[in-house]
């Protein structure tokens, strides 16, 4: 069972945060590197299921402080459609100025 406590980045919070974040939770929960991870790869691809996602979402809220739906992962199915969405809703920067 994958239930790791999920770090909240430090700095400001940007789309490229966001996207690492992710990277890393994956890149975690596969045990494999992060370097590893595909950003344009589907999370199905990667074997999430739904309990899977659910954790990530659950984590994910941490780190935007805001809720989220469980089924995030499924409306966007990669790390850069998630990342830019959630980027969008919650109007942060691409990167850091």
């Amino acid at each position: 069972m994958f239930r790791k406590k999920a770090v909240k980045p430090s700095g400001p919070l940007t789309q490229e945060v966001l996207r690492d974040w992710l990277m890393g939770y994956l890149a975690d929960h596969l045990k494999i590197a992060k370097a590893d991870i595909d950003t344009g790869t589907t999370f199905e691809s990667y074997g999430l299921d739904s309990r899977v996602a659910v954790q990530v979402s659950g984590a994910l809220e941490k780190v935007v402080e805001r809720r989220l739906s469980p089924g995030l992962l499924y409306e966007h199915q990669t790390i850069d459609d998630l990342s830019g969405y959630l980027a969008k809703e919650l109007r942060l920067p691409e990167q850091a100025v």
